[in-house]
């Protein structure tokens, strides 16, 4: 049994609706129920959002302050006066810098840009930054995705003698700053009728309106790349800014964004916003993360092919640099926290600091984090000569970390933030009153359902339901991104028919499932582990996205697995395998929750004359038990009360075949609840194996006594006599032995065995010691050469018949 990483839900889309929606539509009864699901379930309004019809292009002179700044830049045009674009370092700030300086490039303007450095900065406006531009001659500052709270900043700017207009999308401050104008659709007051705009969106609305309107299409891909890195709702006018800034961008003129998308591995022609999200998107970051984001600024407005090649490779390689980062610091991170749960239970809020901890990089740490171990977390990064600490939060649903951080704001120097991401400082002699006092917040708020992530998919179909038909259907919906996420089902019941790893290091895992006749490709990324997990046979439940695979000019439908379970207890077939501590560890981190104490949700059964590997530091934490030869099977720790150990297990691991079929059914009534079990014993060689025994084996044996034995014969000389003779193991013949004795056909005295002649007919099946190797020649060949398949059969038929 593997448990999925999360909880699934679908609702379930009303079939009359689905039934309209497919008559008036022409559409699959697939799209039509994802329509109805997202709220599209009148034919008008889920024909108009499949055509485009409601992607509005809102005035931009309904914005608050879009009055007020146009012939402020109009007239710093006219005069010549020297103009400032101040920016952010992440892919939105980036975009948003870009598109203002294509602006102002159009319009023949005087200007500089400045964007703060991620760590020697730190995000907003800056006072050193301002000082820079007066010596520059600037009269007139526009900022881009930044500047609604830099209210001191701004009264600096005005003593100083600029102007400053803030073009921004971030929650504004109940005190607002006194800037030449604030131009923010959440503003209080705006009647800008959509509030989503990214901070590159709002930029777009600034150049529509100087420009009357007649904005360069080509604009709307630079657009395009900040509103989806930002994880804006792809809605509305963003819906519009997307889908018309892909449309260009597959045709782009820009060098930079071809060589973007080249060294991300996308074909130009087919480029939709997954592959700016999770190919574009991280490399811009990755410049303000672990350099300066002017580079990428570069790259979107260069017009020089060759220059736009060299420095995509350097982001490229920056981005790369950033994923060996982020391994390096999460692995830090998980050992450092693993070495703490050894005395303890897992945090509600896990807050970790470490030194060297690349401050670009720690909110991707935290994500990570979390997602190992669905809490929030804090990363932060100590600097070793202050003392000071910056870091990132990311949280869960159940924890706003705003409100959490709110609650010991006196302990740091800043924070800011919102429900799920927060970012903070304080100095290093702060760090554990900081953590104690967070886990005190949160350990009150959370519960334990909080700790269970949930997803919801959009519904529950059989693998028929999503052929290439469905897939290509899907692009309908598209662009996907925030609120109008790429579509998710949920596949009951499917049968793995064949599985392998693929990718570096094996780390990929690729499926082919089965249902109702219908067989399609899955694909797994990073789940290369599960292997050996699904052998054939396995049934599935899987949660994917629906794609396209294309090959050697072949189409066909893929699943993308975003989680997996199997519903049904599992025996995993090691047998012979070497390592066994090292398999428990593998299988733990796969099997078993991320929790604390999940070893104890392990035993290990073993005999005793091997109970000194138990000391090994890999053991820890599991429980070991001991094949007995009165009981069967027994605890060899103290456990709770009778019958409730066992039942608290779901991985059982079998480190030695049992001995008897009295202990194999006490282990099996001891578990009586065990999910998986794990085989791990060693296999006997072939000449020490018991055969299942036929009269003819006795016949044989029988016949060899008679002719050796007439006379009494020391029992080892007889028996290297017999195996001369025989391909039966040693072990074999003497438990034969054992049988022919107690049937009184030999003599055993002092060492030595002889034959009697004229012994009383006794039937073998009368013979206990018969019984008992014919049952442990049974057992033994099931666990030593039976299938997998076989021997879990076998064994379920043992544990209904103890249960």
């Amino acid at each position: 049994m593997l448990h999925s990483k999360t909880k699934w839900q679908s609702p379930a889309a009303d079939p009359v609706q689905s039934g309209e929606l497919v008559r008036r539509l022409s559409v699959s009864p697939l799209v039509a129920s994802l329509l109805v699901a997202r709220g599209m379930n009148d034919p008008e309004k889920a024909h108009s959002f499949i055509e485009g019809a409601m992607e509005e292009d809102h005035d931009p002179f309904l914005l608050k302050g879009m009055k007020e700044a146009v012939p402020r830049i109009q007239k710093a045009i006219e005069e010549e006066e020297h103009i400032l674009v101040y920016g952010d370092y992440d892919a939105d700030g980036v975009s948003s810098t870009s598109l203002m300086i294509h602006l102002l490039r159009h319009l023949g303007a005087s200007f500089d840009i400045y964007i703060p450095h991620r760590s020697n900065e730190g995000y907003g406006l800056h006072n050193h930054a301002l000082d820079w531009a007066l010596q520059q001659g600037v009269s007139l500052v526009i900022t881009v995705d930044t500047g609604i709270s830099a209210c001191s900043q701004i009264a600096y700017a005005n003593d100083l003698g600029m102007d400053v207009i803030v073009t921004d999308h971030h929650e504004p401050p109940d005190v607002l700053p006194s800037a030449y104008a604030l131009i923010n659709p959440k503003l209080p007051g705006c009647p800008y009728p959509f509030k989503g705009l990214a901070g590159v969106g709002v930029a777009y609305k600034l150049a529509q309106a100087l420009l009357d309107g007649q904005v360069p299409e080509e604009w709307l891909e630079i657009a395009a790349i900040g509103t989806v890195a930002d994880l804006m709702p792809l809605l509305d006018e963003n819906r519009a800014i997307v889908r018309r800034g892909l449309a260009s961008m597959r045709r782009s003129k820009y060098p930079g964004i071809r060589a973007l998308l080249e060294v991300s591995a996308v074909r130009v022609e087919r480029v939709d916003a997954v592959n700016v999200a999770f190919g574009l998107a991280p490399r811009i970051n990755a410049s303000g993360r672990l350099d300066h984001a002017g580079r990428a600024v570069s790259l979107l407005t260069t017009e020089d092919p060759a220059e736009a090649e060299r420095l995509a490779e350097e982001l490229d390689l920056l981005n790369k640099e950033r994923q060996m980062v982020v391994d390096r610091i999460v692995s830090e991170a998980i050992a450092r926290l693993e070495d703490r749960l050894k005395d303890g239970k897992l945090p509600s809020i896990i807050v970790l600091a470490g030194e060297g901890w690349n401050v670009g990089v720690v909110g991707i740490v935290a994500s990570k984090v979390l997602e190992r171990y669905y809490r929030p977390v804090i990363i932060l990064d100590i600097n070793p000569e202050t003392g000071n600490c910056k870091g990132s939060a990311r949280s869960i649903p159940g924890l706003d970390i705003y409100a959490a951080l709110s609650s010991c704001a006196d302990m740091m120097d800043h924070f800011g933030g919102h429900p799920a991401a927060a970012g903070m400082s304080l100095h290093r002699d702060k760090l554990d009153e900081f953590a104690a006092a967070l886990e005190e917040f949160a350990s009150s708020v959370l519960t334990e359902e909080d700790f269970v992530p949930v997803f919801t998919a959009d519904g529950e179909y059989t693998l028929p339901d999503l052929s290439l038909r469905a897939a290509e259907e899907l692009e309908l919906l598209a662009p996907f991104g925030m609120a109008n996420p790429l579509p998710k089902f949920i596949v009951r019941g499917a049968v793995v028919k064949e599985t392998r790893t693929m990718g570096q290091g094996n780390r990929h895992l690729k499926l082919v499932l089965q249902q109702e006749g219908v067989m399609v490709e899955a694909v797994a990324f990073g789940k290369g582990e599960l292997a050996e997990l699904l052998p054939p046979g396995t049934g599935v439940d899987v949660l994917a996205e629906l794609s396209i695979n294309e090959w050697n000019g072949s189409r066909k439908a893929q699943l993308m697995l975003q989680d997996l379970a199997v519903p049904q207890p599992q025996l995993f077939d090691f047998r012979g395998a070497r390592d066994a501590a090292g398999r428990l560890g593998r299988l733990l981190d796969v099997l078993l929750p991320q929790t604390t104490g999940r070893q104890e949700l392990a035993a290990a059964v073993i005999r005793k004359d091997r109970l000194h590997e138990r000391e090994l530091p890999e053991w820890q934490g599991t429980s070991f038990w001991v094949y007995d030869q009165y009981k069967g099977i027994s605890p060899l720790d103290d456990l709770p009360g009778e019958g409730i150990a066992g039942k608290q297990i779901s991985l059982l691991y079998l480190l030695d075949m049992p001995e008897s079929l009295q202990q194999l059914d006490a282990l099996l009534q001891a578990f009586p609840d065990v999910q998986n079990i794990a085989l791990l014993h060693s296999l006997r060689e072939e000449r020490d194996r018991l055969l299942i025994p036929t009269r003819d084996h006795f016949k044989t044996l029988y016949k060899w006594l008679a002719a050796i034995a007439a006379e009494p014969l020391s029992e080892q000389e007889a028996l290297l006599r017999l195996t001369r003779q025989s391909r039966m193991s040693l072990r074999m013949l003497k438990m034969m032995l054992d049988v022919f004795e107690e049937l009184g056909f030999i003599r055993r005295e002092r060492g030595q065995v002889s034959f009697v002649t004229r012994p009383a007919a006794r039937d073998l099946a009368s013979s206990s010691r018969y019984t008992h190797l014919s049952e442990l020649a049974e057992m033994e060949r099931y666990f030593s050469e039976g299938s997998t398949a076989e021997l879990q059969e076998w064994m379920e038929a043992r544990r209904l018949g103890v249960s």
